[in-house]
């Protein structure tokens, strides 16, 4: 049987490297990242069905966010306001994406390329309905880090903490709206804080 690569290459995620362009108390990769990503997902989900009658599946969703970013092990990271400049690169980069979806899945095993098809490229519409989560969460995962970066006094992301906190707003998800209410001050607080409520 011939080795696959698809693993090894996944596990290259700690390497690439978010906020290229941004002056970094701590740097965060895209493996960091994308752990935050299902766990948010995970939970915009679950806040979707327990709050707001939703159906979705919270596990599916945890999945494809872990997966969300894995194009970039190739692609690297693309800063955001290179990423959506206009139009025509979002587009291409878009095309970027796909062609690196597809050089990861060629290095899977024939019998297991369906089911990471669906998670680098998802297509169903079961999926395309948990992407709208999974966006919400990349988004607030971005919020966190800079919330981080302030509490350590790096006035570098406080425009981008605006920025991103508006665009959350902008989706027009209740869920996003709780979890903004619910769960995103505790992040503003230190450890012994955390421990004391």
């Amino acid at each position: 049987m011939k080795p696959s690569h698809f693993y090894a290459m996944l596990s290259r995620m700690k390497y690439i490297n978010r906020w290229g362009l941004m002056n970094n108390t701590q740097y965060e990769n895209i493996s960091e990242h994308s752990h935050q990503v299902a766990i948010l997902a995970h939970c915009l989900v679950l806040l979707h069905n327990k709050r707001f009658g939703g159906t979705l599946d919270p596990e599916r969703a945890a999945l494809l966010a872990t997966f969300h970013d894995t194009t970039e092990i190739i692609t690297g990271d693309m800063p955001t306001p290179v990423k959506y400049a206009n139009p025509a690169i979002r587009d291409i980069y878009r095309q970027i994406e796909d062609d690196a979806a597809d050089r990861l899945l060629a290095l899977l095993p024939d019998d297991l390329r369906q089911e990471y098809t669906a998670l680098l490229k998802p297509q169903s519409e079961d999926d395309r309905a948990l992407e709208v989560f999974v966006k919400a969460a990349d988004r607030f995962s971005a919020l966190i880090k800079c919330i981080e970066e302030m509490r350590m006094g790096n006035d570098e992301f406080r425009q981008a903490a605006a920025a991103i906190e508006q665009s959350i707003h902008d989706m027009h998800l209740p869920e996003a709206e709780a979890f903004f209410e619910e769960f995103l001050p505790s992040y503003h607080l230190a450890l012994d804080e955390l421990q004391a409520t």
